[in-house]
């Protein structure tokens, strides 16, 4: 097992047509996303991080990158670290449209996320699949620490999940763009820091 894991929520996109882009290619870092990717790398410079493991997402490895250049490791691309696959079910569709497309889907989305009849991919299973990385994370690094790079909703779940609370708290304080949630392992694990980017100026 794993001594720390620091789970990073990618930066802010450039989406100025606020789609959906679930895993859609060619949705970048923005000038924001760009900065909070910077100030990530500087936040965490001094943790004897041993391995970054990232989606395979372009936003993310964009969020990694910097990280990855200032403690001299390459980035583990791990498809186990993608998005929510429900978001595929709404890839491309401007969010405020979602509710005409869609009906009665956003509402069950933001009640009640861990039972979703239409989704494709499961909460639980998204819990599950990301819990795996770490724990092969921690086979490859016992008593290491660990940076992994994803989005929103996965890291939500995997922090509920490790944390030994329910999925169904996951609209409940979820991190923001670029931030860094700290745990130290033990059954269950202990979430012992929480960290933003600072608002730009």
């Amino acid at each position: 097992m794993l001594g720390r894991l620091h789970l990073i929520r990618h930066g802010e996109v450039l989406n100025p047509d606020r789609l959906v882009y679930a895993d859609l290619a060619g949705f970048h870092l923005g000038e924001r996303g760009r900065a909070e990717a910077a100030a990530i790398a500087a936040y965490l410079a001094a943790e004897p991080i041993e391995v970054i493991a990232v989606s395979p997402l372009e936003r993310a490895v964009e969020s990694a990158a910097p990280l990855a250049a200032r403690l001299g490791l390459p980035l583990l691309i791990d498809d186990r670290l993608t998005e929510w696959r429900l978001l595929n079910r709404w890839a491309g569709v401007v969010w405020e449209d979602l509710a005409v497309r869609f009906p009665g889907e956003v509402e069950a989305y933001l009640t009640h996320a861990a039972d979703l009849a239409f989704s494709p991919e499961s909460l639980d299973a998204v819990a599950t699949r990301l819990a795996a990385v770490v724990d092969d994370l921690g086979r490859a690094h016992p008593h290491g620490v660990a940076a992994v790079v994803s989005h929103q909703d996965p890291i939500q779940a995997l922090r509920l999940a490790l944390t030994g609370r329910p999925l169904a708290d996951l609209p409940i304080d979820k991190p923001r763009h670029g931030a860094v949630l700290t745990l130290e392992a033990g059954e269950p694990w202990t979430e012992t820091s929480r960290w933003h980017p600072p608002a730009p100026v």
